[in-house]
């Protein structure tokens, strides 16, 4: 990894008040220019909606990604993401369903687990990429399949009639997660918003404290960030993770810039060795 960090040693620096506002500005019109994108032109929707030929091809000694975007951003919010992925070698997979990803944490997490089952697992295995919610979708993901798969092994140990039932629970082939600016701890600025897709990133929200609870997934995944984040003053390092401080500010346009792409090419490969 480039850099890796428990999360009470990761210095973020300091920055001016003048120097925050020009990041905050910067994001918010990256994140404009992204959600544009996929309208305009209009007679190229079908084609933008569709993934790149190019992250179809893929080694199959490098686990495949599958791309996890967070609230109200399409799968192609990821695009750069998913280019430097499939630059590298790996297989780039989306998910069709998810939306602008608006749905329960739970739910989501559930919806995503049942689409995988649908698809052959990777010899190499899979890892899930993820920005902001998205983050928090898969850890949900990786601790309920990890659940599941346990009961199924007590039940064969145990000779229970019902182990026919771990057909129930197919293997996914999660080897963890990388994130990207994902909000572990919540977002107290949650609150300035009516909207309960936003809301539901509370810190006292019964997922986010059930998520936060739960820190058996923790050593699967690897986060990554900036020293700046407009929408998530808590920061995004998580205990027991292995966390990734890169030189890009935003909450959105960190996901364009190379220092990321290079974070989390490293982090799949990292989990990749475990």
């Amino acid at each position: 990894m480039t850099s890796a960090h428990e999360p009470s040693d990761v210095d973020r620096p300091k920055a001016s008040v003048l120097d925050r506002a020009r990041w905050w500005a910067a994001d918010y019109g990256y994140a404009l220019r992204r959600q544009l994108a996929i309208l305009s032109p209009p007679w190229s929707l079908g084609r933008r909606r569709r993934p790149p030929r190019a992250w179809r091809r893929d080694s199959s000694a490098l686990p495949e990604v599958v791309l996890v975007p967070g609230v109200y951003e399409h799968w192609t919010f990821l695009r750069p993401l998913g280019d430097a992925l499939a630059k590298a070698g790996h297989r780039v997979r989306v998910v069709h369903g998810l939306g602008i990803n608006r749905r329960p944490i739970a739910a989501t997490a559930a919806y995503l687990g049942e689409q995988l089952t649908t698809l052959p697992v990777h010899d190499a295995g899979r890892v899930l990429v993820a920005h902001s919610k998205g983050g928090l979708v898969g850890k949900h993901l990786l601790i309920s399949s990890g659940t599941a798969h346990e009961a199924a092994a007590e039940a064969a140990a145990g000779g229970d009639p019902a182990e026919a039932a771990a057909d129930a629970a197919p293997a996914l082939g999660l080897l963890g997660m990388v994130t990207v600016c994902t909000p572990f701890h919540g977002v107290r600025l949650a609150g300035l918003f009516p909207d309960p897709s936003i809301r539901a990133f509370l810190p006292g929200d019964e997922t986010i404290v059930s998520l936060g609870r739960d820190t058996s997934v923790n050593g699967r995944i690897v986060s990554v960030f900036g020293p700046f984040d407009p929408h998530i003053p808590e920061g995004s390092a998580l205990d027991g993770a292995t966390n990734v401080l890169v030189p890009a500010p935003g909450h959105f346009r960190v996901l364009k810039a190379p220092a990321t792409h290079q974070a989390v090419v490293e982090g799949v490969a990292h989990l990749a060795q475990r």
